[in-house]
This record gives C-alpha cells, sequence and structure tokens, in this order.
C-alpha cells in the first residue's frame, strides 16, 4: 500500500515513474515513508484504510499517540495533523469511529488467554503495545473527565445542591423549557416540530434523497389546535442491512390501541434485540406481514390532520419508511439543557409517576411506550411550561445521573489553536457528541462532559445491548466493559507463568548424539536457525541430548520442522520441546500464532548477512509485495542481530518470497513468522526467569482456586464469550468503521502492566472477517 501523497484525493496527478529502492535496507517506518512499493499497484476505489506496518520502531504506541490517530480519523486533516505513528488513507470515506475498552485487562491477559482470544486475533490485523495507564486513561486518550459524585463531596458542598422539588432551587427564566415555549400555556401548533426542526433532527421528509422510497401520509395541511394526537411507538431489530421494523403500535387520544401489529423484516436477521424489543424468533416464525402492509395500513387510520407523538420520533418514521410532517416529539418537547435528552422512562416517572419499562420483562411494550408518549404530551398542553420547569427536572436527572454542570463551549478558532485539545474538546468546537457507554461499576469514575452522550448500564451484558441499538448513532463511540482484576499476588503468578511458557516453547531438546560427536559443528547447526540464549549437553541420559534454548520462538520452530527425524553421523535423532503443563499444548499455540491476522504475510529470516542485503538489493523485483524489512538489534550491545522479518502485502508474496530466498546460495533459513512485532518486543524485554527449562511450575493455591472456579467475569472466560460478542457486534456495524479494542493494562502500588490495543476498519479486509464467530 502506497503512502498518501498531497494532491491524490479530489486532484489526481500524472502517474509518476516508480521511485528506485532505497541505496540501504530500511526499517519499517523508513521503508513506508521512502515510498518503496515493490509490487505493482493496482488502481483501486477510494476506501478507508489503514497501512499494514506501524511507524514505531517498538510497536508502543503512547496515550498521546493513540489520540492523535482518534482526533484525525473522527475530525480529518483540515482540522488536525495526521498522525505519526501509523498512516490511515481517505479518512474522509469513514464513516465512524468505534472504541471498546476492555477495562481491567492487559497485554498479559491477551497472551496469557491467547487461544481464548481467537477471534479478536482473527478479526484485527493491526496490534500494538499500550503503556501502563494513567490513573484515567479515558482522560488520557478522548479527554473524558472523571469527576465526583454527590456521596464523594465534602459536606460543606452538599448542601449547596438544589432540593429538586424546590422553586427557589432554580431560576425558572434560565430553564430551556421557559427559553423555548415562555411561561405561558402553548397550543398544540405550537408543539408540533417546525421543518427547520424536522430537517436538524433528521426527520425524513419529501424530497431528501435518503427518502426517495418513503410512503406519505395523507396529510392536507389542514392542521390546528383541535386536531386528533396518536401514540406511535416501534421497535426494530438489527439485520443485514441495519435496522428494519418489527413491531408497531398506534394509541388514539383516548388511550385505546388501534394498531398493534408485528412485521417481518425484508432481510436476514443478524439480532432480535429482544431486551429492547420484547420480540423473539419464536414470536416472528408466524408473522407474514410486511413492512407495506403496515404502511397501508397507517394510511388509512390516520386522518389527514393527525399530530404523530413519540419519543425520538425520527427513528420510528425511519423505521415505517414514511413521511408526516404534524409531530411531537417527547425527547424534545420536554427540552434539556445543552442538546441531551430525557429518557422515557425518566419522564414517565417524574412527570405522570409511571413506572414503565421494567427490568422484570422481556423487552419494552410498545403500546405502554405508545400511550406514554401521548400523555406526556397531552400533560404538557394541560399545565404548560411553567409547571415542567418547576419541577427542576435537569436537578433530577443529574442526582439521578451523578453528573455535574456541563463545561462552558469553546470558540473553535481558539481550540484549533492548542495542539493538546482533547477530542472533546474540539468536538464541542464542532457541534458534535460522542456515545460513552460504560457499565457503572464505579459511580465516582463516571466521566462527563457537554459533548458526551454518557449511558450507564447494570451489567457488560446491558452495555453490549444498548451498542448495537446506540452505535449507529453517532459519528464516534466508546464502549467501555468492565472486568475484575486478579489480585497483585496472582498477576505476579501469571506474569511468571508467562514468561516461563514462552522459555519453555522457545527451548528444544535434540538427541541423541554419538559421544564422539563434534560439537562444534553441532553448535553451528543449531544457531545457524537463531540466536541462542543457551546450550547445554544433557548428560543423564545413555548417550548425549543438548537443550537449546532460542531468543526467538521461530528458531525453536523451525529447528523442530528442520532437523527431527533426520540422520545425524548415522544415527536418527529427535528434535522436540520440554514436556510440562505449559508445552501441552504448544502446537495448537504454534498454529493459532502462525495464523495470527498480524502474522500473515510477514517472514522470519535467519542468517542475514551483509551479502544478502546487497544482493537483496540488486535484485528487487524477485520480491514483488515487499513493504519492510525489520532489522532487530541486541538488547545489550545495540549491534544488528543476524535474524530479520520482512512484511509483505499478501501470503501469497511472502510464500514465492520464501520459496526463493531459502531456494538460493545464501545460506539462509526461514519460516512464516509466529511474533507479531509488539509480542517479539515484551518477550525480549522480559528479565530471563531463574527456572530451568523444563521445571515444572506448580499454580499457587489462590490461582488454582481462581482458575477452577471460572466464574463469568473470569477473565478466562471473559477472553472467549466478550471476543466472540464484540466480533459479533463489529461484524453488523456498517463499512467504513474504524474499530478499535483497547485493553488499557493495569496500574497499582504492587506494579504496572502495559495495555494492547487491536485496530481495523470494516470490510478492510473482506476475506478474514465475514461469519468470524457466527
Amino acid at each position: 500500500m502506497e503512502p498518501e501523497r498531497e494532491g491524490t484525493e479530489g486532484h489526481p496527478r500524472k502517474a509518476r515513474k516508480r521511485r528506485q529502492a532505497p541505496n540501504k535496507l530500511v526499517g519499517a517506518a523508513e521503508a513506508l515513508k521512502a515510498g518503496w512499493d515493490l509490487e505493482e499497484s493496482q488502481p483501486e476505489a477510494k476506501k478507508a484504510h489503514l497501512s499494514t506496518i506501524l511507524f514505531t520502531d517498538n510497536c508502543e504506541v503512547t496515550h498521546d499517540q493513540l489520540c492523535e490517530l482518534l482526533k484525525y480519523a473522527v475530525l480529518g486533516k483540515s482540522n488536525v495533523p495526521k498522525p505519526s505513528w501509523c498512516q490511515l488513507f481517505h479518512q474522509n470515506h469513514l464513516n465512524n469511529v468505534v472504541v471498546f475498552v476492555l477495562q481491567g485487562m492487559s497485554q498479559l491477559h491477551f497472551y496469557r488467554f491467547y487461544l481464548e482470544f481467537g477471534c479478536l486475533r482473527k478479526a484485527f490485523r493491526h496490534k500494538f503495545r499500550l503503556p501502563p495507564p494513567s490513573s484515567d486513561f479515558l482522560a488520557d486518550i478522548v479527554g473524558l473527565q472523571t469527576k465526583q459524585t454527590a456521596g464523594d463531596l465534602p459536606k460543606t458542598m452538599k448542601g449547596s445542591l438544589p432540593s429538586p422539588n424546590s422553586k427557589a432551587a432554580i431560576n425558572l427564566q434560565n430553564d430551556p423549557i421557559i427559553q423555548k415555549f415562555g411561561s405561558k400555556k402553548v397550543s398544540l401548533t405550537r408543539c408540533l416540530l417546525t421543518k427547520e426542526e424536522m430537517k436538524t433532527f433528521h426527520f425524513p421528509l419529501q424530497g431528501f434523497p435518503d427518502c426517495e422510497n418513503f410512503v406519505l401520509t395523507k396529510h392536507n395541511g389542514s392542521v390546528t389546535d383541535n386536531s386528533p394526537l396518536f401514540g406511535l411507538d416501534c421497535k426494530m431489530c438489527l439485520t443485514s442491512k441495519g435496522r428494519e421494523l418489527t413491531r408497531v403500535s398506534l394509541v388514539s387520544e383516548g388511550g385505546c390501541c388501534v394498531m398493534d401489529k408485528l412485521v417481518k423484516p425484508e432481510n436476514k436477521i443478524l439480532d432480535h434485540l429482544s431486551s429492547f424489543s420484547g420480540i423473539t424468533k419464536k414470536m416472528l416464525n408466524p408473522v407474514t406481514t410486511k413492512l407495506k402492509d403496515v404502511q397501508r395500513q397507517l394510511r388509512a387510520l390516520l386522518p389527514p390532520d393527525a399530530v404523530i407523538v413519540g419519543h425520538s420520533l425520527d427513528l420510528h418514521l425511519r423505521a415505517l419508511k414514511m413521511i408526516h410532517p404534524y409531530v411531537i416529539d417527547t425527547s424534545l418537547l420536554y427540552v434539556r439543557e445543552q442538546g441531551r435528552r430525557f429518557k422515557l422512562k425518566f419522564l414517565a416517572k417524574f412527570i405522570l409517576g409511571k413506572d414503565i419499562q421494567s427490568p422484570d420483562r422481556l423487552g419494552h411494550d410498545a403500546t405502554e411506550d405508545a400511550r406514554t408518549t401521548l400523555e406526556l404530551a397531552r400533560y404538557f398542553l394541560k399545565y404548560g411550561p411553567k409547571k415542567i420547569a418547576e419541577l427542576n427536572l435537569e436537578a433530577l436527572a443529574n442526582c439521578q445521573e451523578l453528573q455535574a454542570a456541563s463545561q462552558e463551549p469553546r470558540n473553535t478558532a481558539e481550540v484549533l489553536q492548542h495542539p493538546n485539545t482533547s477530542i472533546l474538546e474540539f468536538l464541542d468546537s464542532m457541534g458534535q457528541k460522542l456515545l460513552f457507554l460504560t457499565w457503572e461499576t464505579d459511580a465516582g469514575e463516571l466521566p462527563s462532559s457537554r459533548n458526551c452522550q454518557t449511558i450507564k448500564c447494570l451489567s457488560n451484558k446491558e452495555v453490549l445491548e444498548e451498542a448495537r441499538v446506540e452505535i449507529p448513532l453517532f459519528p464516534f463511540s466508546i464502549v467501555q466493559f468492565s472486568f475484575k482484576t486478579f489480585s497483585s499476588i496472582l498477576t505476579e503468578e501469571m506474569n511468571k507463568r508467562v514468561r516461563i511458557k514462552w522459555t519453555e516453547i522457545s527451548t528444544v531438546y535434540a538427541g541423541p548424539f554419538s559421544k564422539n560427536c563434534d560439537l562444534r559443528a553441532l553448535k553451528r547447526l543449531f544457531k545457524s536457525f537463531g540466536p541462542v540464549q543457551s546450550m547445554t549437553f544433557v548428560l543423564e541420559t545413555h548417550q548425549p541430548h543438548l537443550c537449546i534454548q532460542y531468543e526467538v520462538l521461530e528458531a525453536a520452530q523451525l529447528a523442530i520442522e528442520s532437523l527431527d527425524g533426520i540422520l545425524l553421523d548415522g544415527t536418527r535423532i529427535k528434535v522436540q520441546r520440554p514436556v510440562t503443563e505449559l508445552t501441552l499444548d504448544c502446537d495448537t499455540l504454534v498454529h493459532e500464532l502462525q495464523g495470527d491476522s498480524e502474522n500473515q504475510g510477514t517472514l522470519y529470516l535467519s542468517g542475514v548477512s551483509e551479502t544478502f542485503k546487497e544482493q537483496l538489493l540488486q535484485e528487487p523485483r524477485l520480491f514483488l509485495g515487499l513493504e519492510a524489512v525489520i532489522l532487530p538489534k541486541d538488547l545489550k550491545n545495540g549491534k544488528q542481530e543476524k535474524y530479520c522479518f520482512l512484511k509483505f502485502k499478501s501470503f501469497g508474496s511472502a510464500q514465492r518470497a520464501l520459496s526463493i530466498l531459502t531456494g538460493k546460495d545464501w545460506k539462509l533459513k526461514g519460516r512464516h513468522a509466529l511474533t507479531p512485532r509488539h509480542l517479539h518486543a515484551w518477550l525480549r524485554g522480559l528479565p530471563p526467569e531463574s527456572s530451568s527449562p523444563g521445571l515444572r511450575v506448580v499454580p499457587s493455591r489462590l490461582e488454582e482456586e481462581a482458575l477452577h472456579t471460572l466464574k463469568v467475569d473470569h477473565p478466562k472466560i471473559a477472553a472467549w464469550r466478550w471476543g466472540q460478542k464484540i466480533v459479533k457486534l463489529y461484524n453488523t456495524l456498517c463499512a467504513g468503521t474504524l474499530c478499535l479494542i483497547l485493553l488499557p493494562g493495569t496500574k497499582s502500588t504492587h506494579g504496572s502492566l502495559s495495555g494492547l490495543g487491536l485496530m481495523g476498519i470494516k470490510e478492510e479486509e473482506e476475506s478474514t472477517t465475514p461469519g468470524l464467530c457466527s
């Protein structure tokens, strides 16, 4: 993939001659920046995509760098500079950005439960290490600030909170309902949304390009203050084409339900959204009613001057694919500060004294919701704006939601002048909004902002359910799941076991050898596969064996594949790993590592010399699709190692190159890579274990108890269950969605653990994404 050049979007330049290869081998960042494209480029339709190589030398992306990418993805290059550590092409073709935060998990969790995270590994090709989190991870990456709750406030401040029902506690003139409608009672027609308001809030309107196939009601312009009101509520499901109608309820002004129909969607259902809709597969099986049938019935039922009342009514009319100009939206009628909206359940409770949408039953009752919106509209007409303002709904909501007053917006020009401006401040200045979904495990840590729509849930399951519905409505969303972490003792034990496991699977035993074997020749043979950490003779056996501990996993695997079962000095030797509890699943682990999406198209080569570099540069056309050469350095002396990684655009290009490289007289040995760059850097940086390879590691009693319990929120189970659920949700997102999965890491007085990031753009790689974990 060629780096994006100025002038390529909108103003294509004439094709340039291919650049010459650099006069020396370069690392990943330099190769891409130099425009080193060794494969014939094919014209492609413009779509957002990421570079396959991250620029960071050590694969650790700081929180500031992560913030750079998110700013650019959300706001574009006209407002913020491009990220310095990766390339995002055609940002203007992104549809939205979604960030999933797996709070309580780290890179250690990912590799301790690597096999359980299979779905996420296969769906997201780009991975990078994150540093341990600071005290406020979300504040670091997007500017969401934590705040105190009323329960955390000093006693002197608690007394200053307004009493929700006290008229003296609020200034009625500043109430948004008074500012919009005045203090006197208003007529029905005054409550109708104007055409400009309907445009602003994305109601379907005649003549709009996205409403060409919508059905018009029989309206005739005769609406008056005496026109009849009808409450409308629809329930939707997720299909392969997005959200589609599954139920519609229409209630007349007297409270009588005049229509309540189940509807069969046209497209394949991906999720019934039963927790919201109350609709199940069993309920829809016998249904034959289609959308066109409902549209026809509604046109017949609604008189020409009907006023439709609903909550977030634009979504319901779009689900019906119908256009009606006379509407009252109770989420906009009961105006809230700074463009936010009260939930229907909240208004029913504090205006009507009704409890609706009970968590004890499956889904929301469409008829009940339609009737409630109708009652809310009639209450407003009967008592007027002043009565509503005196209820002090904002204070009630703030107390209930534990939110403080919003910040004053800043001037756009002022915001853009500051490079350290957070994403939320940018959004604030540009009139955009962020969705933040979280499990309210700790109310004192909930962030707030005027341009952040925070939805607090009671469980990870509810977070997921809300995400399915809300994500399509926002250009930028953060979805945070919370998981219990291991205690510091168990974390250290887990860290130790991971280090020992990687040491053991990078170790091989070879033999038997004759007692007069050439030790120097043996050492040269085994070192030809890669750097050796240690090599010792095993003399406890009848004939000598060798124990070779390699620095990289690829070297150990290559030695096994090349030497196991060969004849050496007339003796057939066996090359194998030590057999312990930690290596019993090593064959499965190696297979999964080789299939890791980040390793696709990457080769490991041992025996790299100056001669190889010179010949490679003399014959670059032999290696079509080569993107970068990664040359690790010795951590102690800084010298270049005698092995490298070659990154190609595709698995096929890498496979062709491997046959050429190992077939020529370069004395090279190689195979497909097993360790992603961030993992390789992490493993090389771990302190060596004092335990010798093959030593049996007995888990502590506490870890045994934790692993045997296997509760739903245990990291091992959470990795498997939630990895699947997140990828299923990812597969329902629209094309052109940039998605990041962040394991923030953990930090405590007992030590810090690095985080991990995974990212991809929906339909960036169509061959790996569809059907995952279905």
